[in-house]
């Protein structure tokens, strides 16, 4: 069954009442499917002929590069909905291979019949839009950040963009085991050029924080 406190959490779902959702899913067919750790809930280049929201868990998104090294791109937990911007088009297929990180449950509703809903409420039809458009925008940002050749420059990549503008200080949310799967490197790899950045005088690594020093050099690493 579906759980209409953590469905109407969903992006996707969001500004419906738990009242009206389980009035909809009633309406429509659906399968909750349940995944165990590290079970695939699909492959890349799959048919992506539904739409999957989580329900409960988290899954993490995995893609091989061009040298067959897999690269996390995100984790994402409930009530996230997958490859919400591949559901349609030509070639609407899965971009990543979707992996549990734990006990994992999902809410898979058939493309027709997902259709129907967004024929019916014009609530979830925005939400739908605004998620495509959020997830393309991600999407652009993390082919760029792929196309990076050294660690150094996804470092500095990464560390900008959580910097923004105003920021020096970094928080960093990840591990750097974490940080290293999500770059494609070995903890050993990142860590010595987190080393040698820090002893170019380019950043200043304090455990969990890092205080960018020169954004100007950083920006100039990118560009080399």
């Amino acid at each position: 069954m579906i759980r209409p406190e953590i469905i109407s959490q969903s992006p996707v779902f969001m500004g419906i009442t738990e009242a009206e959702i389980t009035r909809l899913f009633q309406q429509v067919h659906y399968q909750v499917k349940s995944y165990g750790k590290s079970d695939i809930l699909v492959n890349a280049g799959e048919l992506c002929d539904r739409l999957i929201v989580i329900q409960e868990g988290s899954v993490k998104a995995e893609m091989t590069d061009y040298s067959g090294k897999t690269i996390k791109i995100e984790d994402l937990e409930a009530p996230f909905p997958l490859a919400t911007a591949f559901l349609f088009g030509k070639n609407n297929r899965f971009p990543v291979t979707v992996v549990a990180n734990n006990e994992v449950r999902v809410v898979v509703i058939p493309k027709a019949e997902f259709v129907k809903l967004l024929q019916w409420n014009t609530v979830i039809l925005n939400n739908y839009l605004n998620t495509i458009s959020t997830r393309a925008q991600f999407l652009s940002q993390k082919l760029k950040f792929l196309s990076f050749k050294t660690i150094k420059q996804k470092i500095a990549h990464y560390l900008l963009e959580q910097a923004g503008d105003r920021l020096a200080v970094v928080e960093l949310p990840q591990t750097q085991e974490q940080l290293a799967e999500m770059f494609g490197v070995t903890r050993p790899a990142l860590a010595r050029a987190l080393g040698e950045m820090n002893q170019e005088q380019l950043i200043e690594v304090q455990r969990k924080s890092i205080r960018i020093l020169n954004k100007e050099r950083m920006n100039q690493l990118l560009n080399g």
